[in-house]
C-alpha cells in the first residue's frame, strides 16, 4: 500500500486501542461512526462482530483489538467505527476513540522492529508524532509512537465482505438464521 502524499508527506488518523496508538493512511477512511452494535453473524471468526448497513451496503464490522489477538474493547463513550476501504471493499473497525490526524513524512516512518509478532505484517511501520498537550497539563506537547497499520495485511474484508454481501442479499433481518451452509458458497469467516 503506498502511503505517500505531496512530497513525501502524508496524513493519518491516529487511533487508540488499550493505551497504544495506531494510524491509518486518512486516504483510506471513508468516514468514522458512533457505536452501535452490528447484527451478529453465525459461524465467524470471534473477531467479526457482526454487520451493519452503510447507506445500502452491508459493511462488515471487525474488533480491531481482538483481530490483533488483543483482548476484545471495552465499549464506552469513545467507541467508534472506523469506516475502511480495502482493496475496493468497506469494512468497519472498532476502536477505543479517535485521536488526531497528523501530517508525517514517509521518511519518518521507520520499519517495524525484527520481533515474533504473530502478525508482523499488519504492521506498515511506525513512526513517532508530537501530539498536542490537554489544558490539564499547560498545553505541553508529548511525544508517542505510532503503529501505522497495513489494512491490506489485515486480510478481513476478503471473507467478511463476501459473507456481507452474501447477507446483503438475503437481507439484514435474515443474518441470524444464515449459516455458512445457507450462505451462497458456503462462507467459512473463520478460515
Amino acid at each position: 500500500m503506498s502511503m505517500t502524499e505531496n512530497a513525501g508527506e502524508l496524513k493519518m488518523v491516529t487511533f487508540a486501542l488499550g493505551q497504544q496508538t495506531f494510524g491509518i493512511d486518512m486516504r483510506s477512511l471513508i468516514e468514522i461512526r458512533e457505536w452501535a452494535p452490528p447484527t451478529p453473524l453465525p459461524s465467524v471468526a470471534s473477531y467479526i462482530l457482526g454487520v451493519t448497513n452503510l447507506r445500502g451496503t452491508v459493511v462488515p464490522i471487525v474488533g480491531l483489538a481482538e483481530r490483533l489477538g488483543w483482548t476484545p474493547s471495552e465499549i464506552h463513550s469513545r467507541s467508534c467505527v472506523l469506516v475502511v476501504s480495502i482493496a475496493g471493499k468497506q469494512a468497519g473497525f472498532l476502536v477505543d476513540e479517535v485521536n488526531d490526524i497528523v501530517a508525517i513524512k514517509e521518511d519518518a516512518i521507520q520499519p517495524a522492529p525484527d520481533v515474533e509478532i504473530q502478525d508482523t505484517n499488519v504492521i506498515a511501520g511506525l513512526v513517532q508524532i508530537t501530539t498536542r498537550g490537554s489544558e490539564g497539563d499547560g498545553d505541553a506537547a508529548a511525544s508517542s509512537m505510532v503503529l501505522m497499520l497495513d489494512l491490506d495485511a489485515l486480510t478481513v474484508t476478503s471473507t467478511a465482505a463476501t459473507a456481507a454481501s452474501a447477507i446483503g442479499a438475503h437481507g439484514l433481518h435474515d443474518a441470524a438464521a444464515a449459516t455458512p451452509a445457507s450462505v451462497p458458497g458456503g462462507l467459512d469467516l473463520a478460515a
